[in-house]
């Protein structure tokens, strides 16, 4: 075994990696795997799924070596804060246009990456002069309904949404290479309809799509238990469907120490910066709740009190009083870390985390200057694409079109 491979998971790690409730892996421990150490697994225990068998025998220090055999040319849309701008510079792309309707991501890609940056709406851009020079198209587009007239859309069906806008903009670029990317309910959105309107508009734009596939950042060097799926169409005159491959796992699963501590993420521990912070009374409320637990955690008194009406609702509620811990990656962070649906309470301060430690949270480097108010850099932050999952997806596209180019 690689020794770089991670040997033991907790029960939380093995149900994230393999997506199934913790409660199955509870039931594993107790049924199957009474020889493992305390609350963990050993990966020879696991290591007849695929997911783990992945890790055993990742090509990841290979993959890093990856260069492009010149400077691939980049469009984003709806490029946000950067984190998939960033991750695809890394791997060797040159960034030659980001768009984004929101000025505070502008200001952020202006103040961070060389490259034109266009604070417009998308549907006033002339993509034409690009035309042919472009390698790589990408953009995460909202998952917007579209409407079902006939029984198969095409490209002018989806007039008005903004997958439209990214469609338009494939065909005035012909790349070749494009990629989507969006949260994992794309797949069941409307029944899969949407998806399936999305498929044919790839195809009728002369595309050949990957099966869309969720990527999930805890493979990728994230300490962050993030989702996104992935739609990537190659030009079919290219030939090279089959010379793509998705990028192999990190050996490890990295935590939220990784994160905000100094180690092999980080060589400091994390900056001090601006915060949200608690009302006293929900402070105090939560200094009750043990690292990585939740309101279900504190007195039934005071879980009556935390959550109203909300208490005598079905469902877990996982994320409402939620402080993280320091040994698992963090929960997906979302765009405002002190709300009461989505807390992302520090591990050992009673607080919600800090800017810089969201940013790491996405892997973003900690000299990435953030425009804009401090709502806004979370915002940002939390909408982002993590960087070094985003890398490893770039790298990924360097290798196909350092074969593309070769023909």
């Amino acid at each position: 075994m690689n020794d770089k491979v991670q040997e033991y998971y907790s029960k939380t790690t093995v149900a994230d990696i393999l997506g199934v409730p913790k409660r199955t892996v509870e039931m594993w421990k107790d049924n199957l795997f009474s020889n493992s150490n305390g609350n963990k697994f050993h990966i020879s225990q696991l290591s007849s799924y695929p997911q783990f068998q992945s890790l055993l025998e990742s090509r990841w220090d290979q993959e890093l070596k990856t260069k492009p055999k010149r400077k691939y040319k980049h469009i984003e849309l709806f490029a946000g804060g950067g984190g998939l701008a960033l991750g695809f510079e890394k791997a060797g792309f040159k960034s030659v246009l980001l768009n984004d309707f929101d000025k505070d991501c502008c200001e952020t890609l202006k103040a961070n990456i060389d490259s034109q940056v266009i604070h417009d709406d998308v549907e006033n851009i002339d993509f034409r002069p690009y035309a042919g020079q472009v390698d790589l198209l990408s953009g995460g587009f909202p998952c917007q309904a579209f409407s079902y007239a006939g029984k198969k859309l095409g490209f002018k069906d989806t007039r008005g949404t903004l997958f439209y806008e990214f469609a338009r903009a494939t065909k005035e670029t012909n790349p070749k290479v494009i990629v989507g990317e969006n949260v994992r309910g794309l797949l069941s959105h409307e029944k899969g309809k949407t998806l399936e309107a999305m498929k044919n508009v790839i195809d009728e734009l002369g595309y050949d799509l990957i099966d869309p596939t969720v990527l999930k950042a805890i493979f990728y060097q994230v300490p962050q238990k993030r989702e996104r799926l992935f739609l990537i169409g190659i030009r079919k005159d290219l030939k090279a469907k089959d010379k793509f491959k998705f990028p192999d796992p990190y050996y490890r699963i990295m935590t939220v120490k990784d994160a905000l501590k100094k180690g092999e993420l980080y060589p400091t521990s994390v900056p001090k910066s601006q915060g949200s912070q608690y009302p006293e009374r929900k402070r105090e409320i939560l200094e009750m709740v043990p690292p990585g637990g939740y309101w279900r955690d504190l007195p039934d008194e005071l879980q009556r009190e935390y959550m109203r009406g909300s208490y005598y609702l079905g469902g877990g509620k996982t994320g409402m009083a939620r402080r993280l811990s320091w040994d698992e990656p963090s929960l997906t962070l979302t765009c405002a870390p002190a709300q009461k649906q989505t807390e992302r309470c520090h591990p050992t301060h009673t607080r919600p985390l800090t800017v810089r430690e969201y940013a790491r949270l996405q892997t973003f480097p900690d000299d990435w200057e953030f425009a804009g108010s401090t709502s806004s850099q979370y915002k940002q932050i939390g909408n982002a694409v993590p960087v070094n999952m985003a890398h490893a997806l770039g790298r990924a596209l360097v290798r196909l079109l350092n074969v593309i180019e070769k023909k």
